[in-house]
């Protein structure tokens, strides 16, 4: 969530809106921790400027030393190290670079805080001095520059800020704190092969997971909502097959490159012509491959889509016409045989769970301020985060922090142009209050549940 796509959000009382470009809207300067109300008895405090400061250099040396996922191998170890400095049980390689922490306060609630850990195959164009200039081997074995250009660098600083001030005002709370540093986001693999690996029966039951993404809104702002939040994501790779030979003769060919050209510009067609008004979906060739050189008519090439959807009927009815139409294509073309598709990673709909989601924005408004807190509306990005909850069948709530200089909104609104977004190669995320604010919101989500009777908001 990684997040797939862009949250951007709406200045309403709990409102923030789907797509994939910020809207032009004006916001008020956010309210700072310091400028919030003061926590009442029984509730945890924000992290010191001491922790803030330790977090902050994790922070700086984990964005310049990216890993993709699986190979998370250098976070994991800071994760496991930090936990243990704390009092955490710390179990390590759970789903090959998985970190769970256990802290046990007493008796009450379990709750599970989730931080993703992985990086992208992107080059990072920041300018940032802590920028990551890294080189890495993928999966495939090639050589590809890797950035934390999504926020999960982030993401681990906030639950590694979380943890330490729960392990240090244990007076404050009980029950049990799982603290989860998860793999392979990105990927869609992590939560399933953390999963897989007897997460459910290694582990105690949650009675509420907890997660939360930095986007590309004014720093200091939060959102969520009941109910759906992100879509559904699937992957697809289709194989065409034509007759190869040489460019002077086109005729001697069944050319696969044309094959693959009229497929994407026919997919297109998909969600404008064969989808009603009321139904959403996104189809995505991001790569169309084939051939390497000029004159030499290949004999294969290779798309590789991404659909967001939804709803289940929709998602059925999309991947039912990108086949007929990649099928219709390859007999158009006389292939000599038909397109093999291949489905790859499906993330599923992120749902949050209606009365968990409730108090945890109640605790947000507490803590914050009302006006630091909207609702969102379902986005076309995709999370495996909601993997872990149900897998155990328990409710989950997940929520947007802002990371962006609310003076960069605002002079971007005003001149009508886009900020950077997850994903982008300038995707950087102000430190002040971004770090403060992720801490403090997962410490007063969590709160909801570890504070002793009488003093949960």
């Amino acid at each position: 969530m990684a997040v797939h796509a862009t949250l951007p959000v709406l200045a309403l009382s709990l409102s923030l809106g789907a797509g994939v470009a910020l809207p032009a809207l004006c916001w008020a300067p956010p309210v700072l921790a310091q400028e919030q109300a003061p926590a009442g008895q029984g509730s945890l405090p924000g992290p010191s400027d001491e922790l803030l400061a330790q977090i902050e250099s994790a922070y700086k040396d984990i964005h310049a030393n990216p890993e993709l996922g699986m190979q998370e191998h250098r976070t994991a170890g800071i994760a496991a190290d930090w936990l243990r400095q704390h009092g955490y049980e710390v179990t390590e390689g759970v789903g090959v670079t998985g970190v769970v922490g256990l802290l046990r306060n007493g008796e009450g609630p379990t709750v599970l805080l989730r931080a993703d850990m992985d990086a992208l195959a992107m080059k990072e164009n920041t300018g940032l001095p802590y920028a990551s200039e890294k080189v890495v081997t993928d999966p495939s074995g090639q050589q590809t520059p890797v950035a934390h250009s999504c926020g999960h660098d982030m993401h681990v600083a906030w639950l590694m800020g979380a943890t330490q001030v729960l392990a240090e005002h244990r007076d404050k709370w009980q029950g049990t704190v799982m603290a989860l540093f998860q793999p392979a986001e990105e990927t869609g693999e992590g939560a399933r092969a953390m999963i897989r690996d007897g997460m459910v029966e290694r582990f105690p039951k949650p009675d509420i997971v907890l997660g939360q993404h930095v986007m590309p809104m004014p720093a200091g702002r939060i959102g969520t909502r009941t109910g759906l939040l992100l879509s559904m994501s699937d992957s697809m790779e289709v194989k065409l097959f034509g007759r190869g030979g040489h460019g002077s003769s086109p005729e001697s060919t069944i050319d696969p490159v044309v094959m693959a050209a009229a497929s994407v510009m026919r997919l297109q067609t998909v969600v404008s012509r064969e989808l009603s008004i009321t139904d959403s979906a996104v189809v995505t060739v991001g790569a169309l491959q084939s051939g390497n050189i000029g004159n030499i008519i290949p004999e294969e090439a290779l798309l590789r889509l991404n659909i967001r959807t939804f709803d289940e009927e929709v998602r059925e009815t999309v991947l039912t016409s990108i086949k007929r139409i990649i099928n219709a294509e390859a007999a158009a073309s006389d292939a000599p045989k038909p397109p093999a598709f291949t489905m790859g990673t499906r993330f599923p709909p992120t749902y949050n769970d209606e009365e968990a989601t409730l108090r945890v924005v109640d605790a947000f408004k507490s803590r914050f301020g009302g006006d630091q807190v909207q609702e969102i509306i379902p986005a076309s990005a995709s999370e495996d985060f909601t993997v872990f909850a149900r897998a155990w069948n328990v409710p989950s709530v997940y929520w947007a922090v802002g990371g962006t200089d609310p003076q960069m909104v605002a002079e971007a609104e005003q001149a009508g142009r886009p900020i950077p977004s997850n994903h982008s190669p300038e995707f950087a995320p102000v430190l002040d209050p971004t770090l403060r604010v992720g801490v403090e919101a997962m410490l007063a989500a969590a709160g909801v549940w570890l504070a002793p009777t009488g003093t949960q908001p």
